[in-house]
């Protein structure tokens, strides 16, 4: 997603004003350089020509790394080209083919979540076991791409080790970094970035006057130009006072819809003091004051907070605890502390967006720019509320987590999954501060957050918190059904990072923990189900299917009910189908996969919808129905796109391959798997799978081979390998 940093503009907003020299350096830096940063202080709109820079740059290349792309044919996508596995295809135009990436660090309190940041701009889902790094490493490889960092100030050091390893590895790679300071490498080149250029006689260039002129319009519509000379002599003071700093002159253009200019321009003059520039510092005595820009910034913001209402003030303050976006919810949530009730959060916001203290996006969710954030941070730490609303909103999003696992058997669990995936921030936040006062909610949250984390591809994040809670957590503290869950999520991460003897080891210790439990309150008999679904998908994935079906039969015999009486029976049944598959009971496992489907189909649930069709797929390939896989294969791709599962679409592309040879269509089954082969890559794993679907990709390549030769297959593979991003199914890495 774009990155909001200090900057003031949305991208490619046609309200860009001026930088028109700056813009046309930064071009050409981008063309001449592999690592450029734009320094300046905060609020003078590094973000905003950065953006600015970035779509130009991405409009005049492919279509790679612009947001989602959903095709018409899921074998044959347009997109970009895959450069680092196919450097024998055709240039695309422009100098970025593999796209343009966003980053945005903004949200970040340390530098644990950086290299995990930075693949999500990447839309790299590594499940693999290496470390982050690593995986960027590798996948950036020979790709030609653009990757913004913005707003690293506050992780310079850290940024700059990343960066430095980057430039290594990858030699097509260009960085743009946004940050109040340098990051200090020999081959970095520095923008510094002014303020907009505010001359306060009218023969001056203007470019602040023109930008606060259309903020006073957008503010208050009753005070837009055409203006008196009088008018635009106060204008063009306010923007010499603010020094041109365009995030000072938008907080005061909003405060028009209470003052007139000349208002403004009198408190400012009483504020900030004279216009020419200090004069040097005394052989001795006080240390000089700030820089003009530093000051105007300062009492811009400090203005706008005081001329607040004071509950105003105060939900100020308490946003300041979102390290990112927000929605109403859980600001009302989160901030509805006496003396603020949740009815007063929603007008109060309106006023601070009206303020422009807070900024609505195009989704209605909020954010604040980082210096308006940070100065509300110090009032929140001089009012004594950090640590209560850090309590609140740790509480929310683990209620967030909770509710969507309550829902995961129905129509909102497509919702629960991408609210979760859109407040990983949050609960990576959530659950340092469970980690540092209550260990025993860290490791339930991290349990319940752990399979929705593997689902999208953040399995770094969930092993990691499952490991640290499951440490910092005394067992004689934490309640057995608690720790099953953790170990059960944890060893379904390991299973898909590739761990599978170590997963194995979870899956046998954390069977034998549910054993000695009994039933549970709501009885469902989770744990003893939740171990049963590990180890019998720990026996699946390493090719004993035989055993899988045996852990499955008795656990849900031991515990009878439908299969859509919870989430833990409903997975249990779908490794049953799966070790039907795996031993040859073809007609029984599409019996029960095909009720399974129906029944998911009926609630409106995708994740079991999804590999339902995947056995049924398999099967027809099996039963020599080829058309009917096909359309189970879709159906399976349609489920997966609607949960943002990257390692489920390359299996679902890798069926839909074989079914397309099977059906003698030998040029979508090559371009269907080279699609396949750019999600494998983008999860860092070779393909991948059960293991009877290894002798269908082996089979089903051969035929498609076969039919074209292997001229024509290689074109139409490296076709749907330059193609394949396009089917990214979140809309992350850069929206222009």
């Amino acid at each position: 997603m774009l990155g909001h940093g200090d900057g003031y503009e949305a991208a490619g907003s046609a309200s860009f004003v001026g930088r028109t020299g700056e813009l046309a350096l930064l071009e050409r830096a981008l063309r001449a350089d592999r690592l450029i940063t734009l320094t300046g202080p905060g609020g003078v709109g590094k973000t905003c020509l950065a953006r600015r820079a970035a779509g130009l740059a991405g409009a005049a290349g492919a279509a790679g790394g612009t947001g989602v792309k959903e095709p018409a044919d899921a074998a044959g996508p347009a997109g970009p080209t895959d450069a680092a596995a196919t450097p024998d295809a055709a240039t695309p135009s422009g100098p970025f083919p593999d796209g343009v990436h966003w980053a945005d660090l903004s949200p970040l309190p340390d530098e644990r979540l950086l290299v995990a940041t930075v693949a999500d701009a990447l839309d790299l889902a590594d499940h693999t076991a290496r470390t982050p790094t690593a995986a960027v490493r590798q996948w950036i490889g020979g790709r030609r791409l653009l990757l913004v960092l913005d707003c690293c100030e506050h992780l310079v050091s850290a940024v700059r080790s990343l960066v430095r390893e980057l430039l290594d590895a990858a030699p097509h790679l260009v960085l743009l970094v946004t940050s109040r300071q340098p990051l200090g490498l020999a081959e970095e080149r520095v923008l510094d970035i002014g303020p907009l250029p505010h001359a306060i006689d009218p023969f001056g260039a203007e470019e602040a006057l023109a930008l606060f002129t259309r903020r006073a319009a957008a503010a208050a519509p009753g005070q837009a130009p055409p203006w008196t000379e009088a008018r635009l002599a106060a204008a063009r003071s306010v923007c010499a006072r603010l020094e041109g700093i365009p995030l000072a002159l938008e907080l005061a253009a909003a405060q028009l819809t209470d003052h007139t200019i000349e208002e403004l321009a009198v408190r400012l003059a009483r504020r900030i003091g004279p216009l020419s520039a200090p004069g040097p510092a005394p052989a001795c005595g006080p240390a000089p004051v700030a820089p003009p820009r530093h000051r105007a910034l300062r009492t811009a913001i400090g203005w706008s907070h005081e001329w607040c209402a004071p509950h105003e003030r105060l939900l100020w303050l308490r946003l300041s605890v979102f390290g990112g976006a927000f929605d109403l919810a859980a600001a009302r949530a989160v901030c509805s502390a006496d003396p603020l009730t949740e009815t007063d959060v929603p007008p109060l916001l309106d006023a601070l967006v009206a303020k422009s203290v807070v900024r609505r996006g195009a989704d209605g969710s909020y954010r604040m720019l980082d210096t308006i954030r940070e100065y509300g941070a110090m009032w929140r730490d001089e009012a004594g509320e950090r640590e209560a609303l850090r309590e609140a909103h740790a509480g929310y999003f683990a209620e967030l987590v909770r509710t969507a696992e309550r829902d995961w058997l129905g129509p909102a669990q497509r919702i629960g999954y991408r609210r979760v995936e859109a407040v990983h921030g949050d609960l990576c936040a959530a659950l340092d501060h469970y980690l540092a006062t209550a260990p025993e909610r860290a490791l339930d949250l991290a349990a319940r957050a752990g399979f929705y984390w593997a689902c999208c591809g953040h399995l770094h994040a969930a092993r990691g918190y499952l490991e640290r809670a499951l440490a910092a957590a005394q067992p004689e503290e934490v309640a057995p059904r608690i720790r099953v869950r953790a170990l059960w999520a944890l060893g379904v991460t390991l299973l898909l990072q590739g761990e599978q003897e170590q997963a194995h080891r979870i899956a046998v210790g954390c069977e034998a923990l549910a054993a000695g439990l009994d039933e549970g309150p709501e009885g469902d008999a989770r744990p003893a189900l939740d171990a049963a679904y590990l180890l019998g998908l720990s026996h699946l994935l390493a090719g004993r299917p035989l055993a899988a079906r045996i852990i499955s039969d008795n656990a849900l015999e031991a515990f009878p009910g439908t299969p859509f009486d919870s989430g833990p029976r409903i997975r249990c049944h779908l490794v049953r189908v799966f070790a039907l598959t795996g031993t040859g009971l073809f007609a029984d496992a599409r019996d029960e996969a095909e009720l399974l489907r129906a029944g998911c189909a009926e609630r409106g649930e995708h994740w079991t919808r999804a590999y339902a069709d995947y056995q049924l797929a398999l099967i027809c390939l099996f039963e020599g129905r080829p058309a009917e896989s096909a359309v189970h294969a879709h159906a399976m791709l349609e489920s997966k796109r609607e949960l943002g599962d990257s390692f489920g679409t390359a299996l679902g592309l890798d069926l839909l391959a074989a079914a397309r040879a099977a059906t003698g269509d030998g040029a979508g089954a090559a371009r269907a798997y080279g699609t396949g082969h750019a999600y494998w890559q983008a999860v860092g794993h070779p393909q991948r799978g059960t293991p009877e679907l290894a002798s269908v990709r082996e089979e089903f390549e051969r035929t498609a081979r076969g039919a074209l030769g292997d001229q024509a297959y290689e074109a139409a593979f490296r076709e749907g390998l330059r193609h394949g991003h396009l089917l990214r199914i979140r809309p992350r890495p850069y929206e222009g």
